[in-house]
């Protein structure tokens, strides 16, 4: 891991490596005759707050990501195809499952909602649902009791064991699984609300720490990860300063947006001059999000499937892709 202003970058790739690497141009050319099946009306619609992406940039980086997942699909059927009839008997097709990782503010929650929508136009792929990973954060309520609520987002502030049993349930090929829902205007857990995953194709899985590893139990044994659920695993990287700057630019713009609800939890900074949310937000950014990046987020970087790696413009830079 390098100081805190930059990010522990992966080795080269070499021949023995486990990633091949790919520059952004070579990564666009991999998809040249697959069709881009948004518009820059879906674009509009789908893009996060602080997250300038285009037409264009989708076209440059999900275009080939959403074709690559597709055939990783397409593999994962034959599989289960071929060992049922070494088995000799049926199985029930289960969802492909994709984690999606990366710091607050990287632009996780856009990539999740983009390749949604993606992959529901391939004809293999017509039900794909999205969960995150913050409708299994114990309620305020229970942080408060805990002591967490400043270590919202930290490993520890989230109900595991209730988010493994519902990934349990997906693989198993349950026909409804539910989970709760997290309201960001409210900062905290909808009460008796939940959202309905019907067995999809495909499930994406967005979260910070999505990618950790197993715990160790008290009898030294490794407990069930996250990830050993993933079919497939996508971390969003970016220098820390680039996430700093994306973060803070972000609370500045919420404060006429989501920060002017009244019904706001962060409703009382909706008055900030520029000044004191700049300070605010960095003040919020070095004391929860950063420690969090570098303790606990960024270290499960090298877990991931593929590495997307953006520029301080949050344009595509790089593409790491683990080599099978």
């Amino acid at each position: 891991m390098t100081e805190a202003t930059g990010v522990a970058h992966l080795p080269d790739a070499g021949e023995d490596a486990p990633f091949v690497e790919f520059d952004r141009e070579e990564w666009s050319r991999l998809a040249a005759s697959t069709p881009l099946p948004l518009t820059e009306a879906d674009i509009d619609n789908l893009r996060g707050l602080g997250d300038p992406i285009d037409l264009h940039e989708v076209d440059t980086s999900y275009r080939p990501l959403s074709r690559l997942l597709t055939l990783y699909v397409e593999a994962s059927q034959q599989l289960r195809t071929a060992t049922s009839t070494f088995l000799g008997e049926w199985t029930h097709a289960t969802p492909f499952v994709i984690g999606v990782a990366g710091s607050v503010a990287v632009g996780k929650s856009t990539a999740s909602r983009l390749l949604r929508e993606m992959l529901r136009r391939w004809p293999q792929t017509p039900r794909v649902e999205l969960v995150t990973t913050d409708g299994f954060l114990y309620p305020n309520a229970e942080l408060e009791r805990r002591g967490l609520m400043e270590r919202k987002g930290f490993p520890e502030s989230y109900d595991r064991r209730a988010l493994l049993r519902f990934l349990e349930h997906v693989k198993a090929g349950a026909p409804e699984v539910s989970a709760p829902v997290y309201s960001h205007l409210t900062y905290d857990i909808v009460p008796d609300r939940r959202i309905t995953v019907r067995n999809p194709d495909v499930l994406i899985v967005e979260g910070l720490n999505v990618l950790a590893p197993a715990r160790i139990t008290a009898a030294g044994e490794a407990s069930l990860a996250v990830s050993d659920f993933f079919d497939f695993s996508i971390y969003i990287d970016a220098e820390v300063a680039d996430i700093r700057r994306w973060y803070v630019e972000r609370f500045l713009d919420l404060r006429s947006t989501a920060f002017a609800d009244p019904r706001s939890y962060f409703h009382r900074y909706a008055s900030l001059t520029d000044d004191e949310a700049r300070t605010r937000a960095l003040e919020i950014w070095s004391s929860i999000n950063e420690p969090n990046l570098v303790e606990n987020v960024a270290p499960t970087r090298g877990r991931a499937t593929l590495v997307l790696t953006k520029d301080a413009e949050h344009r595509l830079s790089r593409v790491r892709l683990r080599r099978i």
